[in-house]
């Protein structure tokens, strides 16, 4: 069946597909009742525990690797690929965006309760996926048509990519701080949370609680990593429902990763680096990929590797500073 649906194009060697409406209406029915039962599972408001967080996110990662073996039968192997690249590397890159909710969240910046993070995620990642949705159906029209828009994605990649290898700050960056302010000035903020609520009153005036700031701060973060990775993705795969799909599937998940690697930050020490690498590398690949396409097998191993590279050079470096510190 994938052979009569997908096909690749000899000029640009990626993956085209004739995808018709009932593919768009599951998919969009499929995430609709993701984002429902999310929100059902943690309606309490309770602390998370770590066992649920595990659980979770291997969910989340099941139901992504489950849709890409559908994308396998439906549309083929090469259309697979497309999609699994893509969610790599989205996935890869939401390891920052988590890293910087942490900081946003924590006792640094808005200091929001544990118990309360997850309502505040899930509507930032509603935000996400909208953002995503207008992000990319802009990016792949600009490369439809106008072709050296991969020279200015690919430039702008590697740029990305050189300054997040080299930034390496633990508390939130001043732009980040006067982002707070400026929100602060905007929207009438409380000093104090009611419970779990984005709006309570004070003297008869209604007001927004400190969730309302830190859910402003958090799609704005949102925008910033929508710029890297939208124009990352669409080095590997320009087919708009596998851009969507792998995309879309990634950011279901980052609620779970966050809670699990939120407490992780100090002891990844080298994966925000290989982050910045795998930006270079993604760059690299847009900028040359009008002249040379580059497998997207290839690539997806090469994204492996760095980051396996960096968990395990992380893991050591943590063994090494507990027995130099015993």
């Amino acid at each position: 069946m994938g052979s009569l649906l997908a096909s690749t194009s000899a000029k640009d060697g990626f993956v085209h597909l004739s995808v018709n409406n009932w593919d768009w209406a599951m998919f969009g029915l499929l995430l609709v009742s993701l984002m429902a039962l999310d929100l059902f599972l943690h309606r309490g408001h309770e602390t998370p525990e770590r066992r649920r967080i595990v659980k979770e996110t291997l969910c989340w990662v099941a139901v992504a690797l489950a849709f890409g073996a559908w994308i396998w039968f439906r549309f083929g192997g090469a259309a697979a690929g497309e999609y699994y690249s893509g969610w790599a590397i989205e996935k890869s890159l939401s390891v920052d965006n988590v890293f910087v909710w942490a900081l946003l969240l924590g006792p640094a910046s808005f200091a929001v309760p544990l118990k309360y993070q997850h309502k505040v995620l899930f509507w930032g990642v509603f935000g996400a996926i909208v953002m995503r949705f207008i992000f990319i159906g802009a990016g792949t029209t600009l490369l439809e048509k106008f072709w050296p828009t991969v020279l200015i994605m690919g430039a702008f990649l590697l740029w990305t990519g050189v300054k997040v290898f080299k930034h390496s700050e633990d508390k939130p960056s001043e732009g980040e701080s006067s982002v707070i302010r400026l929100v602060r000035k905007v929207v009438p903020v409380s000093d104090e949370l009611d419970g779990a609520k984005f709006f309570t009153k004070i003297n008869g005036k209604r007001v927004a609680t400190p969730l309302v700031a830190a859910l402003i701060v958090v799609e704005l973060t949102d925008v910033v990593f929508a710029v890297d990775s939208v124009p990352a993705i669409l080095a590997v795969s320009r087919e708009p429902y596998l851009v969507l799909t792998s995309n879309l599937f990634a950011i279901l998940g980052l609620r779970s990763l966050y809670f699990l690697l939120a407490e992780a930050k100090d002891k990844l020490h080298y994966l925000p680096k290989a982050l910045g690498v795998v930006l270079v590398f993604v760059g690299a690949k847009m900028s040359i990929g009008h002249w040379y396409h580059v497998n997207t097998s290839l690539s997806l191993l090469v994204i492996a590797l760095i980051l396996t590279t960096a968990i395990i050079a992380s893991l050591r470096r943590n063994t090494e500073q507990v027995s130099i510190d015993a």
